[in-house]
């Protein structure tokens, strides 16, 4: 304080640089808030998304679509069919797949009960119920109902691919469920 400087034109000063650097401090808080927060929740329109990617994945392969039915895995996905060894790689569910379309009478389709997102926007499980035929060794058609639960994941380009594909029958096992991998 200077010798001509009244005491309470310091305090003024003073209240003003701590008013100034109260506002500078919201400021800042709120600029960085704003930095920080994520992209856009886009859980609902994903969700959309994966239910309408899994109704085209079951048409495809009710028409026996093998192309495009493989073509809704990852390179390396996991796919658990009931009866037989983990299968590990889109090769393997293709083999799967063609197996299955060879099947005499094989049809029927597959339909999702509940999409699941995670926060994140990255990773999402689908579940649902399936419904397909076939005719059997002697010639006789059968049904099998079960379910499924299917691990997606958002690929670097934005698009959703299957991770992970478990299904299973919902047919006791003293019921005829075939020899091959139903879905």
């Amino acid at each position: 304080m200077t010798a001509n400087m009244h005491p309470t034109s310091c305090y003024r000063s003073c209240d003003a640089k701590l008013k100034l650097t109260f506002l500078m401090l919201v400021l800042f808080s709120f600029s960085a808030a704003c930095q920080t927060r994520t992209a856009a929740d886009t859980r609902a329109a994903d969700e959309t998304t994966l239910r309408n990617l899994d109704a085209e994945w079951s048409r495809a392969a009710g028409a026996k679509d093998l192309d495009k039915t493989v073509s809704y895995y990852t390179d390396d996905a996991l796919v658990l069919p009931p009866n037989i060894p983990v299968l590990k790689g889109k090769e393997q569910a293709r083999l799967m797949w063609q197996a299955m379309f060879s099947v005499p009478g094989f049809g029927g389709g597959w339909k999702v009960t509940k999409v699941e997102v995670a926060q994140s926007g990255d990773l999402a499980y689908v579940t649902g119920t399936y419904e397909l035929s076939e005719t059997d060794a002697s010639g006789k058609p059968t049904t099998d109902k079960g379910k499924y639960l299917e691990v997606w994941k958002k690929q670097t380009d934005g698009s959703w691919k299957c991770v992970a594909d478990m299904f299973n029958t919902d047919l006791s096992s003293g019921e005829p469920a075939g020899d091959r991998p139903t879905r």
